[in-house]
């Protein structure tokens, strides 16, 4: 609002009168450019630089419902190199993140709040909830003085593939011996320590000495080196009644070792398989014979199976991090423009725990 004075004339007389004009204030539209890695050519075997390319955009005005997001921490898994296949080349790469809302037309996601979201390898991220069928973002919880990276590893999808994976695929009894490979994975290293936590005996499998000896550091039984060990013979010193539960994240030669030791009624959960995600199919014998003979059970799963419990599993692990009975450890590259290269030293096994690019 604005005071005025506007001069009027009666009778040669002339007089003023203050009257109030309204004027039009608008905003500022700030404009925002984002850099994307996009998916640029089929991967052949292992990932490869050139398989990716880096672009910007300008970032639309928002429109309601719609909030923009400025990414902190992104995730690089597994996962990305088999599920990207479903898309064409040209698409933004896919994964999660760890963002701070910066705009906002949505009362659920204010400006301030950090949230995860699926918004791919992306710096910047407009989104509309309503649009999500499945994995929908959401506000992180609170992690009081625990790192808020966590919300992409242990206290996110990662520690809930853990969580709900062994406990409900698996179901470990006190008393059980658990195998895990890719033990020293962000998935794995949990897995172990829920299994301690419930009463097994553990058993990790990993691809270094250096792996080997953190998960004896944080509590594993056992831990073998599967590139210069004899696994078979390791494992029967190991497990001499053999192995009860396996959570499987490689597939492969090393899970048909494991499941030839593995006890009647023996559970096997399995969530990835990581040893062909680079090099294709590997030729294994015949498995039939082990599950008819021990009765074994073998179940794939998604962890968003659970996602009406979500927020549970959250939760029960920021406990047990608080307990000092679940620890966690995280490989964290800088900068945005390395995000090909934390993704492919992370599928050839160059991370201990959760790899994390940090904008």
């Amino acid at each position: 609002m604005s005071n005025l004075c506007l001069v009027t004339e009666t009778n040669d007389t002339a007089k003023t009168a203050p009257i109030k004009i309204t004027q039009s204030k608008k905003r500022p539209v700030t404009m925002y450019t984002a850099k994307k890695w996009i998916y640029a050519r089929a991967f052949d075997g292992k990932p490869k630089p050139e398989d990716f390319r880096l672009e910007e955009e300008t970032v639309p005005p928002l429109k309601e419902e719609e909030f923009l997001a400025r990414a902190e921490f992104l995730s690089v898994d597994p996962y990305m190199r088999i599920y990207i296949l479903a898309y064409p080349v040209g698409s933004v790469m896919i994964g999660g993140q760890i963002a701070q809302v910066v705009e906002s037309k949505n009362v659920a996601f204010p400006v301030g709040a950090h949230v995860f979201g699926q918004f791919g390898w992306r710096t910047l991220s407009i989104c509309n909830p309503a649009g999500i069928d499945i994995r929908k973002p959401y506000v992180l919880p609170e992690f009081g003085s625990l790192p808020r990276s966590l919300g992409i590893g242990t206290l996110g999808t990662v520690g809930n593939s853990a969580y709900f994976g062994l406990l409900e695929v698996c179901r470990p009894q006190e008393g059980e011996t658990l195998a895990v490979s890719g033990a020293a994975g962000a998935v794995g290293s949990l897995v172990g320590q829920i299994g301690k936590i419930k009463g097994c005996t553990v058993i990790g499998l990993a691809g270094t000495d250096e792996k080997c000896a953190w998960l004896r550091e944080i509590g594993f039984d056992c831990a073998i080196n599967y590139r210069t060990a004899d696994v078979e013979e390791e494992l029967k010193l190991a497990a001499p009644n053999g192995v009860d539960c396996y959570f499987d994240n490689v597939g492969g030669k090393l899970t048909a070792i494991v499941r030839r030791q593995m006890r009647t009624f023996g559970r096997i959960a399995v969530c990835g398989t990581i040893s062909m995600y680079n090099d294709g199919p590997t030729l294994v014998e015949d498995p039939q014979r082990d599950f008819v003979g021990k009765q074994l059970v073998q179940e794939g799963f998604s962890v968003h199976r659970w996602t009406d419990r979500w927020f549970e599993g959250i939760e029960q692990n920021k406990r047990w991090i608080q307990e000092g009975r679940l620890k966690y450890r995280e490989t964290i590259t800088e900068g945005f423009e390395n995000m090909p290269k934390a993704f492919i030293e992370m599928m050839c096994g160059g991370n201990i725990g959760k790899a994390i690019v940090k904008v």
